[in-house]
């Protein structure tokens, strides 16, 4: 049954995510927090469990994750999680590419970590910086030329990226296009080389194939299908005084079955009972995936780098003396300063052998 008056029974408090009274709050709910819902309230935390079996949360440290090109200019990124959608990878490159790379299988959205640096694409160079977001479309070549380790958390889609709909926001969407910063056509010069490789990255590859020219050689363009960066300083975050918001209203990018989401710091719930932390829930249709660049969050710090990642239909939520915590600082603390990229993910992930060796 699906309407907009939602029916109760038994024992519930009169308000959404709030005023719980000692109860759990576990949302049950479908697709991604905007179809049918369930909101149970119990007795006991529904995270105490043991799992067996394959299908379990992970958490990893990514500082403790060594991919290949950290080491050797010729490396490759290490494979996190991948499904028929998407791939996810982590990469912490030092030196400069000798090789360009175009991307076959999909679109590639970036997150930068740590670093500085530039990426040396057809349309132009693009400079990046901790907190930037930077779009690569699919089959574009390009070349990263960091100026330290450069620490990325990259999203490959087999279907395009492409901005949600603003709904009734409109212009005020929290993702202004506005404020990306766009490349400028600059060729680079043959260096006198006999070749030049072009990697291409592709499921079962990587193949190559090698011009006789530098492939950086586009004088203008004209076009909507253009890469760009965005920095997570000019995302403006929503938020409400009354309720904690769904992840959903945080949406940055999406493609066919990849939703991805910028949770940034903002002013905390005011209206006394309103709980802060996020509910109890197993995000019945998605996995999450969340890896943590920093901030922190009722006056306890964030652990940057921190990769989690919770498959969909179990339990999943801050432990309960977190929300105990929030509670107790109500009255202290005036904003919440978590700094999390956030995945979901249609279909399930299946993690990487790499990944497994250092999970949790």
């Amino acid at each position: 049954m699906e309407s907009f008056v939602h029916l109760r029974r038994g024992v519930t408090p009169r308000r959404v995510h709030a005023d719980l009274d000692g109860l759990k709050d576990d949302e049950l709910g479908r697709n991604g927090f905007t179809g049918r819902t369930a909101h149970l309230y119990r007795r006991n935390d529904p995270t105490e469990y043991r799992s067996a079996g394959p299908l379990r949360p992970i958490d990893a440290q990514c500082a403790d994750l060594t991919p290949t090109d950290a080491e050797d200019p010729r490396g490759e990124p290490m494979l996190l999680f991948h499904n028929d959608d998407c791939r996810i990878s982590l990469s912490r490159r030092t030196t400069q590419m000798p090789f360009h790379l175009r991307h076959i299988d999909g679109d590639l959205l970036i997150f930068v970590h740590e670093g500085n640096g530039v990426f040396e694409t057809e349309m132009g160079p693009l400079d990046y910086r901790p907190g930037d977001w930077v779009y690569l479309p699919k089959a574009l070549t390009y070349r990263q030329i960091p100026d330290n380790q450069s620490y990325l958390f990259m999203i490959e889609a087999t279907e395009e990226f492409r901005v949600p709909p603003a709904g009734t926001l409109g212009r005020h969407f929290p993702f202004d296009p506005a404020q990306a910063t766009i490349p400028e056509p600059a060729p680079v010069d043959d260096d006198g080389r006999e070749e030049y490789e072009v990697r291409l990255v592709h499921h079962g590859g990587p193949s190559s194939i090698f011009y006789r020219h530098n492939p950086i050689d586009v004088v203008g363009w004209r076009g909507d299908n253009v890469p760009f960066t965005f920095n997570i300083a000019d995302y403006t975050s929503i938020g409400s005084e009354s309720v904690h918001l769904p992840p959903t209203v945080h949406l940055f990018m999406q493609a066919t079955g990849v939703y991805v989401m910028n949770f940034l710091p903002r002013r905390a719930e005011t209206v006394a009972g309103t709980e802060r932390t996020p509910w109890y829930h197993r995000n019945v249709d998605f996995d999450e995936v969340a890896f943590f660049h920093g901030g922190a969050i009722t006056g306890v710090d964030m652990p940057p780098g921190l990769l989690a990642h919770a498959p969909q239909g179990m339990h999943h939520g801050a432990p309960e003396k977190a929300r105990e915590r929030a509670r107790r600082r109500f009255d202290v603390d005036e904003r919440i300063e978590w700094k999390v990229i956030s995945i979901d993910t249609r279909r399930r992930l299946t993690p990487s052998e790499a990944l497994l060796a250092h999970a949790n």
